[in-house]
């Protein structure tokens, strides 16, 4: 059976002596998912969830109880005051784009602090020039970068006390960039440095491919709101489009006026059917995330092994489910992505070339036969096409699924 699926012979035997080398890491992330299923059951509960909440409002979506409940639950998981869980998001950077332009105003100062932000925020912000962008609109942008995978807090400190930063924006993960993944406990330390400075500022973290990696969320330590999308981690898979804004309630307010009407808010948006996929989704999100995790500690493990240098190290602390691996040429990462697409459910015998795709400075080959287009919480793998040729490797419905997607990978890699 592994030789129809084109896995080899030496890539199968390496993969068993590498199960046996990460079984005390699982052991982790199992512990991790039982208490994150233990929150989720529990917002369920509280909210006394049942089949009324999975019905269906068009049009204005007035009195939409599904909606609205989800939302709840969503804000209790989060440990949020309020959450805006919307089907009509497009993307975790439409949610990020209605964030920004519902919290800054002309004048504004937005700053970064985990230097540049993921690629698809560059005309949104106008480090790229676009007509539309905060830029345009007359909101001013700064960042500070990172050092050594961590904040550049005398910086921080000096640039908050000078005044005049309406909001800092922090990326968990780590997009395209070489650094690191950021962890709670950095940014438990660097919000509390801003807020004894400047308890006024808008710290708002990009959560993406972070939620359930560890056993609380950025909302738990501080950060006035988080950003996500659901075609990724709290989608659990299910949910086949969306996303969700949550924290402080003002500023859910704020970006539910921007997202639909002014004056209207939260109170219209109709679910269209969506309801049940989203509470689904979440009910399976910590399961799913934990199969990530596994997938990505796995493929850490045999590609080090193999000689390549992938971050984070099986052993490492994780915050986010996003395995990378530097392959130091373009040949080598092509052919890994390639191989990813080749091992999955659905587009198996396409074959992923580089592109110029909307939204990059870059080529990028993109890897993800997924049941949901463009859905990174199923296995999937891209690259921008640039040195030092890192391939950017997340997600796996299952544990076996991702495994085997990544063993066909490597077997194409070695071929």
């Amino acid at each position: 059976m592994y030789k129809k699926l084109g896995i080899s012979e030496k890539v199968l035997e390496l993969s068993k002596k590498v199960e046996l080398d990460i079984e005390d890491e699982f052991k982790k992330i199992d512990e991790i998912c039982e208490y994150n299923t233990a929150k989720v059951l529990h917002a369920f509960q509280k909210y006394n969830i049942s089949d009324m909440h999975f019905g269906t409002t068009t049009g204005y979506g007035y009195g939409d109880i599904g909606r609205d409940t989800t939302e709840k639950v969503f804000a209790e998981v989060l440990d949020a005051e309020d959450c805006l869980v919307r089907n009509q998001f497009i993307s975790g950077s439409h949610a990020l784009t209605v964030a920004l332009f519902a919290f800054l105003r002309p004048g504004d100062t937005m700053l970064s602090i985990s230097g540049k932000p993921y690629d698809t925020l560059d005309k949104v912000i106008g480090i790229e020039e676009n007509n539309s962008s905060l830029k345009s609109f007359g909101v001013k942008y700064e960042q500070i970068d990172m050092i050594e995978n961590d904040f550049d807090y005398e910086k921080i400190k000096e640039r908050v006390l000078q005044g005049n930063v309406k909001l800092i924006e922090i990326q968990r993960s780590r997009g395209y960039a070489t650094r690191k993944s950021i962890t709670l406990d950095k940014l438990e330390k660097v919000i509390k440095l801003i807020k004894e400075n400047n308890k006024d500022v808008i710290i708002m973290v990009d959560n993406c491919y972070g939620e359930f990696v560890e056993k609380y969320e950025p909302t738990s330590i501080g950060a006035d709101v988080i950003v996500g999308s659901l075609i990724k981690n709290l989608g659990g898979g299910i949910a086949t489009n969306g996303a969700y804004i949550a924290g402080k309630a003002d500023l859910v307010e704020l970006a539910a006026e921007r997202l639909t009407v002014p004056g209207q808010g939260k109170e219209v948006g109709p679910s269209q059917g969506m309801n049940k996929y989203i509470l689904q989704g979440l009910f399976m999100a910590p399961s799913v995330v934990r199969s990530s995790l596994k997938t990505a500690v796995f493929a850490s493990k045999i590609l080090e092994d193999l000689g390549y240098n992938p971050v984070p190290k099986f052993n490492e602390k994780r915050s986010d489910i996003v395995q990378t691996i530097e392959f130091g040429s373009a040949d080598k990462v092509i052919k890994y992505c390639q191989g990813i697409q080749m091992g999955s459910p659905i587009d198996s015998n396409s074959v992923p070339e580089p592109w110029d795709m909307p939204g990059y400075t870059d080529k990028v080959i993109m890897a993800a036969g997924a049941f949901t287009q463009g859905s990174s919480i199923e296995l999937s793998c891209d690259a921008p096409i640039r040195p030092p040729y890192i391939a950017f490797m997340q997600g796996g419905l299952t544990y076996e699924y991702g495994k085997l997607g990544v063993m066909r990978a490597i077997s194409n890699l070695e071929d």
